[in-house]
């Protein structure tokens, strides 16, 4: 298992919403699914909070209460997202993304704002070898006041949560 690293040719990469956040952190991640593009497009579209949840391995989400766990079907209610769309978050009550860009099947960007911090969070999806996909997430954040700590401890929370999320997602695509 690649553990989500981003590649060094990912994080040198440019991506769409780069340019909206004057970052103090950037955290890449990356990782492959045995599916092209087109069948994980709507894996990603319907994740959220209220929406799809997020991808656990069935081995984690039994541990979570059945009402909050993640969905294993494509829900067509949930594939609609258009640009503006604002779901919640489960950075807190008032957490939110708002949908900044969607190119179906390759890109989905997202904007928020915690306090003062802005953010970015871009999914970018490539067709990989074998049929299969590469999915590159990238997070901006900017003004973060003790960098440090972000980098350190958010990026170990990002890498936990993205290696849930690709292990979710492997068991969902993969069938």
């Amino acid at each position: 298992m690649d553990f989500a690293r981003a590649t060094d040719d990912e994080r040198l990469a440019a991506l769409p919403g780069d340019d909206m956040v004057r970052a103090d952190v950037v955290m890449d991640r990356g990782f492959d699914l045995p599916a092209p593009p087109d069948a994980v497009w709507p894996w990603l579209v319907q994740l959220g909070k209220r929406r799809a949840g997020w991808y656990l391995p069935r081995t984690v989400e039994r541990f979570v209460p059945s009402s909050r766990r993640a969905l294993r079907r494509i829900e067509p209610r949930l594939l609609e997202h258009p640009l503006g769309d604002v779901i919640p978050d489960w950075g807190g009550a008032e957490a939110t993304f708002t949908v900044a860009a969607v190119e179906a099947p390759s890109l989905l960007l997202y904007t928020s704002r915690r306090g003062r911090t802005d953010l970015t969070w871009c999914l970018h999806l490539t067709p990989a070898p074998s049929n299969g996909t590469r999915v590159h997430l990238r997070l901006r954040l900017g003004p973060v006041r003790h960098r440090r700590v972000a980098a350190s401890l958010g990026g170990l929370f990002d890498a936990a949560t993205i290696i849930g999320l690709a292990a979710g997602l492997r068991e969902r695509v993969g069938r």
